[in-house]
């Protein structure tokens, strides 16, 4: 071998020897590289272990207390506010965690604020110096009466007479009984002792027509025809707003009777006093003695019942309110009712009821109705027997005066125009007919606002509006 080959040879191996020597060193740097890396990942994987236990304890502390406070809040129950909160809480095994329970009582209202912190050791964490969590939970919950003006429309027409659905109701129980139990559920529920002077309730009874009772009558401008009984005629343009136009003239409606032969109590305007408007009224044990007083009669005007109604919550009858606390007739804490719409702070509401939909109606024809002494013909004797009696027809004595479509528009109308000025309107079917249910449905606030029910089912119907209007609400 020459001297170049050999010197080739030479740089060969001591080229291979580098290479090895070097390749030893490497690879004892990846093994410690990749023991480095593999607890970097089971230190990562340990703390993701920890943060979702930390997260666990955390919202069930939240959750748990969320529900407490607002249990606690609720005006109904009667325990003492922080033992609910106490209670709540240790059920989870977590009593020691509550750091503290605030109540804020008021007239209208209850605050309860709960505030609680627990500590979960770590079982990776603490490796890199993090041996225990905090977690922490507050919450706020607020039931509060706000003021709330209500107008409550019972529908007292003639086929409130029927027995109701059997099934869960009392035996032989009318749709008018049912009816009168629910209304005194609603009543106790929203008027209460806390609520004195921040809760007004209008009662308005119809059938055929609505009595508006001379109180009301007397602040009108009514052409009045007769003494018999205080219904007013409105135009189709006044369902079209809610104001209680005390300007403009009105007709009275005639007092008569045609609907029926056996007796008078069935007149087109209903005349005896608990039939009568009740405006704005905090006094709950005489809202259930009218109420029960009440008796089935005549025909359906859903239409009428809802004008009245929404007229009731008006500012422009704010005038009438002020004169009926002067007269005795209205509490001084509600002189300055109705507010205004834009008040905030004030609830405006119409509860409508019916278990029917809205029936023709016919009207005395004016040249049979133009003195004193048809007047008083007409108001002591039932006008079909009476005519009848004479081989005449009763086509040439009366005209129609509504029917169902015409009747079904105005409501539209008075509804429409009740929730453009921000008035909630909840309606209640009562074992009605598939017609009627989509008239009352069209007339709430939203699908969610309408009760269609049966039987006892009313009395919950009226339950659940009364405990939305009390409004409870987590704040926080």
């Amino acid at each position: 071998m020459n001297i170049e080959a050999r010197l080739i040879w030479r740089d060969v191996r001591m080229t291979r020897t580098t290479w090895i020597e070097k390749l030893g060193r490497e690879d004892g740097n990846v093994t410690v590289f990749s023991v480095f890396m593999i607890l970097i990942i089971l230190m990562l994987s340990g703390a993701a272990v920890d943060v979702m236990r930390y997260e666990s304890i955390r919202v069930k502390l939240q959750h748990t207390m969320d529900r407490a406070v607002l249990a606690a809040a609720d005006l109904d129950q009667e325990q003492d506010p922080n033992d609910v909160v106490v209670d709540y809480v240790t059920q989870i095994g977590a009593g020691d965690a509550l750091t503290g329970v605030t109540v804020d009582t008021g007239l209208n209202y209850r605050t309860v604020t709960a505030e609680a912190q627990t500590t979960m050791d770590t079982l990776f964490m603490r490796l890199s110096g993090v041996p225990a969590m905090t977690a922490p939970a507050f919450s706020m919950a607020e039931e509060r009466i706000a003021k709330v003006e209500i107008s409550m429309v019972l529908d007292i027409s003639g086929s409130m007479a029927w027995d109701a659905v059997a099934s869960g109701n009392q035996a032989g129980q009318t749709k008018l009984e049912a009816l009168q139990d629910a209304a005194d559920i609603f009543i106790d529920t929203v008027i209460r002792p806390e609520t004195q002077g921040l809760i007004s309730l209008s009662l308005v009874p119809y059938s055929q027509q609505v009595n508006a009772g001379p109180d009301l009558f007397d602040e009108m401008n009514i052409d009045v025809e007769h003494g018999y009984s205080h219904c007013v005629e409105f135009s189709d343009a006044a369902y079209r707003n809610t104001e209680f136009d005390s300007s403009s003239y009105f007709d009275q409606t005639q007092h008569f009777e045609w609907n029926r032969s056996d007796d008078l109590r069935y007149t087109v305007c209903p005349r005896f006093t608990y039939e009568r408007i009740t405006p704005i009224s905090q006094d709950a044990a005489a809202l259930k003695a009218q109420i029960a007083a009440l008796q089935p009669r005549a025909g359906t005007a859903i239409y009428l019942g809802m004008k009245w109604a929404s007229a009731l919550l008006d500012p422009t009858f704010r005038g009438v309110t002020s004169n009926l606390v002067a007269g005795g007739k209205v509490d001084p804490v509600f002189a300055g009712r109705p507010v205004d719409f834009t008040d905030d702070e004030t609830l405006k509401t119409v509860i409508l009821m019916t278990d029917g939909q809205n029936s023709s109606s016919m009207r005395i024809k004016n040249h049979h109705y133009n003195s004193s002494s048809e007047k008083q013909r007409w108001a002591s004797n039932n006008l079909v027997r009476w005519v009848q009696n004479r081989g005449h027809s009763t086509n040439s004595y009366v005209d129609w005066h509504m029917n169902m479509n015409r009747g079904d528009n105005l409501l539209e109308d008075a509804c429409d125009a009740a929730k453009d000025q921000g008035i909630i309107i909840w309606s209640i079917g009562f074992e009605v007919q598939d017609h009627g249910a989509e008239v009352m449905r069209r007339c709430a606030s939203s699908d969610a606002h309408f009760f269609r029910v049966e039987g006892v089912e009313i009395t919950e119907a009226f339950h659940a509006i009364a405990r939305q209007i009390n409004n409870l609400r987590l704040t926080q």
